[in-house]
């Protein structure tokens, strides 16, 4: 049987900052302030992490032109340290074409020939071998993130890219679902495999606050504050203690961010993944969820007192 509360492996110590505070109160009033604090200590531990982005693979495009008019995307994945990137584009004339770019990713950049094909099998055909028809010059691709980054084309300049996320937006419902959140410092290995499945409703600084069947863990799109572009999420006793805090940012069904359990505990890396749709199409895993609940008011409270102050000391 799976046991999803919280499961440590101890590991050296290798993340530093602190986050979150043990909290007693079970006031809403309270709880907000403190959900407050934990959010800004939140974003002040985030800027000290720096690691390896793997970006994630599926269509990106130049984030500049995602305004309703036609704009170029391609279609990237990155296996190891090798990225291949596929672009359809069109010649000076107007003929489509097709690019290929092959190389090995170092320190989140790669720089490799954009080569042109053509022939090959097209619809009806038989086999038929496509031939490389030359290159236009070098692509040059930089990652900021799993899902943002900087490309620089033939004849071009550096222009922003993103991951393209035509699937969920912003809001409450996009949440609903089974995840998994994974995090790694010198607590351990954190993990938690949570439905979301209840709308308990806005907080000052959210859109819908998502949350487990007993109302234990709970997640929001942060809209507005210091926070604005992440998604909160808290996880608190049934007798509404805040256990840990996780701030992300996710893209389609992937994030990744940071957690922490108390004011004066390591900062732990965070990865995590949607396991299945908001209407249920995934993986068909069952877990147990059957803790009593501490009541929406907690988790409501805690995720303002984060978002508007931070983790309290």
């Amino acid at each position: 049987m799976l046991n999803f509360s919280v499961t440590q492996i101890r590991i050296p110590d290798t993340f530093g900052l602190a986050l979150q505070a043990s909290m007693q109160s079970l006031e809403r009033g309270y709880f907000f302030m403190s959900f407050k604090k934990l959010v800004a200590a939140a974003l002040f531990m985030g800027a000290g992490l720096a690691h390896a982005f793997a970006p994630q693979a599926g269509t990106w495009v130049v984030t500049s032109e995602v305004d309703g008019k036609p704009g170029r995307g391609f279609g990237i994945d990155v296996q190891n340290t090798t990225l291949v990137m596929q672009m359809y584009a069109y010649e000076s004339t107007g003929q489509a074409t097709f690019y290929l770019a092959v190389g090995d990713v170092a320190d989140n950049k790669v720089n490799t020939p954009l080569t042109k094909y053509t022939g090959g099998r097209h619809f009806g055909s038989g086999a038929r071998s496509g031939t490389a028809a030359g290159s236009p010059g070098n692509v040059n691709i930089r990652f900021t993130s799993g899902t943002t980054g900087f490309i620089t084309f033939p004849n071009e300049g550096e222009v922003a890219i993103s991951r393209f996320n035509f699937g969920y937006g912003a809001v409450a419902d996009s949440l609903r679902g089974f995840w998994t959140f994974n995090s790694i410092g010198s607590e351990g290995l954190q993990s938690d495999l949570v439905e979301l499945s209840k709308n308990l409703g806005a907080t000052a600084n959210g859109n819908g606050l998502m949350s487990n069947a007993n109302e234990l863990f709970g997640c929001e799109h942060q809209v507005r504050g210091s926070m604005a572009g992440t998604v909160l999420c808290v996880k608190i006793s049934s007798g509404g203690q805040l256990l840990r805090s996780y701030s992300l940012v996710y893209s389609v069904n992937e994030g990744e961010g940071y957690s922490q359990a108390t004011a004066t505990s390591a900062q732990q890396m965070l990865q995590v993944r949607r396991l299945t749709t908001p209407q249920g199409v995934g993986t068909g895993l069952v877990y147990k969820d059957s803790e009593l609940g501490a009541g929406n008011s907690s988790l409501l409270h805690h995720i303002e007192q984060i978002s508007n102050f931070g983790l309290p000391q």
